[in-house]
This record gives C-alpha cells, sequence and structure tokens, in this order.
C-alpha cells in the first residue's frame, strides 16, 4: 500500500501519501474491493485530491478509460461504467440544501459506487465510507479512511 499508515482508532485508518500517484493507488486498491453498492464520502479542501481520489476509485472499480473521470462540478453527476457503475457526484457548485436533496440520491443508492466530492454540504447523514483529504507539504496528503 502507497505512503506510510498513522496509528489511529480501529475503525479508522490514516494514510499519508506523497504523490498524486500514490493517493490514485490507494484509492484503486480500496476499490478493488468494492462489492458495487458503496458510497464514499469525499471531504477536502480545494485541490486536496479529492477528484484524483476518485480516479483512483474508478480504475479499482474497473472503469477502462480513467481520464474521463473528472470532477463533475457543472455537471453535477458524471456516470462511469466499468465492473461497477460508478456515479460521481459533485457539491462544490450547490449553495443551497434543497438543490443537494433535489439530486435524486434514492435513485442512485445500491445501483452503483456513489462518490460525493464536498460530502461536508450534505445537509442529511448519507451512511457511506468517509474519506478526508488534507494537503500537506509538497505533494504530501493525509488521507483518513473510516466510517462516521
Amino acid at each position: 500500500m502507497p505512503g506510510r499508515a498513522v496509528p489511529g482508532p480501529a475503525a479508522v485508518r490514516t494514510v499519508v501519501t506523497r504523490s498524486e500517484e500514490e493517493t490514485f493507488r490507494l484509492a484503486e486498491d480500496l476499490a478493488s474491493g468494492f462489492s458495487g453498492r458503496e458510497v464514499v464520502l469525499l471531504e477536502g479542501e480545494l485541490g486536496a485530491g479529492k477528484t484524483a481520489f476518485a480516479k483512483g476509485l474508478a480504475a479499482g472499480a474497473g472503469v477502462g478509460n480513467i481520464h474521463q473521470v473528472c470532477s463533475p462540478s457543472f455537471t453535477l453527476v458524471n456516470i462511469y461504467e466499468g465492473r461497477h457503475r460508478i456515479f460521481h457526484i459533485d457539491l462544490y457548485r450547490l449553495e443551497r440544501a434543497a438543490e443537494v436533496e433535489d439530486l435524486g440520491w434514492e435513485d442512485y443508492l445500491g445501483e452503483g459506487i456513489v462518490i460525493v466530492e464536498w460530502a461536508e454540504k450534505l445537509p442529511f447523514p448519507l451512511a457511506g465510507l468517509s474519506v478526508r483529504i488534507e494537503s500537506g507539504p509538497d505533494d504530501e496528503r493525509r488521507i483518513t479512511i473510516g466510517r462516521p
């Protein structure tokens, strides 16, 4: 596994990566074990590496052309086909709770892997794997993965 593990509670693990490639590989390894019904809640500041992590998840879920994976800031939802269908959602531009609620969450849940960038904007609880990405010096990222 890329990076260096940092001790934490049993249900939570923290990994430090030192490049975008390591961040990608961490996510790819994680998604390689997915069943296809997971929800991944990505949090972190602008430029922290959420989309790089999403690309790694897509690669691990069998999406052949990961270059098509991009932050759906303007479309709000992108759908990718692989071994598992992926619903990639970006909440960055949404300001009101009603806008988030109107995305039709119930249509995606259980139909594939749901990846939510800017999950901290969710106005309601959504069970899933929480991934918090924090920037460090240079390309270092501190990635905390767990269940809330």
